[in-house]
């Protein structure tokens, strides 16, 4: 099960992000995200902390994000991954187009 939580709108929209994203919650995950974003265009930034896992259709969903993101002229950064979340990233050099913290 995966959580999505919009915690602050200051000079970012901060998510809390939880538990897993697969290709079964990707969908609700880039709607909620998208949702909150389209109210109110900042940076997005993602806490990692306690997702547990994704998988390649979530790889693509964060990449739509950063795309619509960059598209108004704002960033994308995700923080406090954990390495086997970070693996992903990096087997698909998105670490290189996207800020990926741990």
């Amino acid at each position: 099960m995966q959580q999505v939580k919009l915690n602050s709108t200051g000079d970012a929209l901060a998510f809390s992000l939880s538990g897993e994203i697969d290709a079964a919650t990707s969908e609700d995950f880039y709607a909620q995200v998208i949702a909150a974003y389209e109210h109110e265009k900042k940076n997005v930034v993602f806490d990692c902390a306690a997702l547990t896992f994704i998988d390649s259709t979530t790889l693509g969903t964060f990449v739509k994000i950063l795309k619509k993101v960059r598209t108004d002229g704002n960033d994308m950064t995700l923080e406090h991954v954990r390495p086997n979340v970070k693996k992903l990233f990096e087997i698909c050099a998105l670490d290189t187009i996207m800020e990926i913290r741990t």
